[in-house]
């Protein structure tokens, strides 16, 4: 659907602004996705993005209101995991493994797969089903030793579903490989490594200042006693 020029300059400032709060300010950036909805409710991207920023705040009935508008306008499967993520928000566990389950997951580009994947585990943890979640993240994927853009994340929730199952030597062992596909640091894998390993973080800059303090707490002592002994 095309936009009046005027109309679609101003509802792109508000889809950029989206995008630049999105992870910083979720709340911000609700906002905007809101202002450009008034604006241009039948554009496909708008409510794309107004689904992202519900879906950043929280409101997942919202949330998943845009992506099936979305997806309407569409016709594409692209937003089938996050959308089966919402159903998670909204307590529906149930409803995101049928959703796993369904012809749309085999439309999905190799990324797409593996974020159902992520959204299928997810569920089955929800569920208190712990070992069938470590059996659905189990995949070629998983074994590969070729790092894509979604391998972090994989290796992650393997590995996080591994300690929660009890098994931490095989976790240890996914959380390094998470850190060694993780270049930019998009996970916390390095810090639950070393808290695996019993590696403990010390502020050096506050001991500093605690000696410090302390020094001044004698030096102020003794030249209390000095004045006492004047005395």
């Amino acid at each position: 659907m095309s936009l009046p020029k005027t109309l679609a300059e101003d509802v792109a400032r508000n889809l950029v602004m989206v995008a630049r709060l999105i992870d910083e300010d979720p709340e911000q950036a609700y906002a905007y996705a809101r202002i450009a909805l008034r604006l241009a409710s039948r554009v496909a991207a708008v409510r794309e993005a107004a689904g992202f920023a519900a879906y950043a705040t929280q409101k997942y009935a919202e949330a998943l209101a845009e992506f099936r508008a979305a997806k309407r306008m569409t016709g594409s499967v692209e937003l089938w995991p996050v959308m089966a993520d919402c159903e998670r928000g909204l307590g529906r566990p149930e409803r995101a493994m049928a959703m796993a389950g369904e012809p749309e997951v085999q439309k999905l580009d190799k990324a797409g797969q593996v974020e159902m994947r992520l959204v299928a585990a997810g569920a089955r943890r929800d569920m208190g089903q712990i070992d069938a979640a470590i059996v659905t993240l189990q995949s070629s994927e998983l074994a590969s030793n070729a790092v894509h853009p979604w391998t972090p994340r994989l290796r992650y929730a393997y590995a996080d579903a591994l300690l929660a199952a009890g098994r931490e030597d095989e976790a240890r062992e996914w959380f390094a490989k998470t850190v060694e596909a993780d270049k930019d640091g998009s996970t916390d894998a390095s810090d639950r490594l070393a808290e695996l390993d019993g590696v403990e973080f010390v502020d050096a800059l506050g001991d500093d200042h605690d000696d410090a303090d302390a020094g001044a707490e004698v030096d102020g002592d003794a030249d209390d006693e000095g004045s006492a002994d004047k005395a």
